[in-house]
């Protein structure tokens, strides 16, 4: 004998069996993902990577896809290498040269004393001035010529305002300590010694060194370097009592020269030449200098 149910409890009983089998159907649905992390798909992940190595690839290939010495405008020479061993050697005394003599005197241009932290100025010296590399005086070099006080050197080329696409010229090689300096920080040097023993002995210097964007050559500064020309910034480290005219036609339109101006044995003043975009020139008196004077065309005055 079957028992009978009200119609109250059948009604309850169907819903019940109704919620386990609602609950058992989702339980289905849900546990083979529970405890998964949710990864990305292959091909976006592969992507992903493949992006990033990209940029690192392009990014290596602009630092080493530099040309050879005598590069272009777009293609410019390799810079210094910094792997002589002077440039591990003083290390602290040129950190102590730029903080005491040069940033303390009012030269801040972050390139120009990273410049002068790096090149190792005792390599420019004679043998018997080694020890006074670093003081804060110029220093005999040969031939009556002198390598510049260190500030000087600085400040001169912090008045150039020089930028890392700039091609500069110098007058005046000497050791090739203001060349080595101008190239820490630009694409390529210029540089002219009219003292046939000083050009070969900083040409060499200069490319132990690996200062392969520096270029030497022997002749009077007077005439510039016009197959290189024009310049973005010309610095002459040496006296004259005029500005050269060549090099004002060699100073690219919006460039800047630098230079020493006055009597061998009277009064030098180290002055600031501008040439605006139309081509006319202005000058700025910036501070008394003394400089060795400029030999070749310009002893001859105008």
């Amino acid at each position: 004998m079957c028992p009978k149910f009200s119609n109250g409890f059948l009604n309850r009983l169907f819903i019940s069996c109704a919620e386990i089998l609602i609950f058992a159907i989702a339980m289905i649905i849900i546990l083979p993902c529970s405890g998964c992390k949710k990864k990305p798909a292959p091909a976006a992940y592969a992507q992903a990577q493949n992006s990033s190595g990209t940029n690192r690839t392009e990014s290596g290939a602009d630092k080493s896809n530099q040309a050879l010495p005598g590069g272009s405008e777009d293609n410019p020479p390799p810079g210094p290498t910094h792997k002589h061993a002077a440039f591990r050697e003083r290390q602290t005394e040129r950190v102590r040269m730029v903080d005491r003599q040069i940033r303390r005197r009012g030269v801040t241009d972050p390139n120009v004393l990273a410049a002068l932290k790096t090149v190792p100025r005792h390599a420019f010296v004679q043998s018997r001035d080694l020890r006074q590399a670093y003081n804060d005086h110029p220093l005999p070099i040969g031939s009556g010529q002198t390598i510049s006080q260190p500030y000087i050197v600085g400040y001169m080329s912090e008045a150039l305002n020089l930028k890392p696409d700039f091609k500069v010229l110098e007058i005046g090689t000497g050791s090739g300590y203001q060349a080595a300096v101008c190239a820490e920080i630009v694409s390529q040097v210029n540089t002219i010694e009219i003292i046939e023993a000083l050009a070969e002995s900083a040409k060499k210097r200069l490319k132990e060194l690996g200062y392969e964007n520096v270029f030497v050559k022997n002749a009077d500064g007077y005439f510039g370097w016009k197959e290189e020309a024009p310049f973005d910034a010309i610095i002459i480290t040496c006296a004259a009592g005029f500005v050269p005219p060549p090099l004002i036609e060699q100073l690219k339109p919006g460039g800047i020269m630098v230079l020493p101006l006055g009597s061998p044995f009277g009064y030098q003043v180290l002055v600031m030449v501008t040439k605006d975009h139309k081509g006319k020139t202005s000058s700025k008196e910036l501070l008394p200098v003394r400089f060795v004077p400029m030999l070749g065309r310009s002893e001859r005055g105008r």
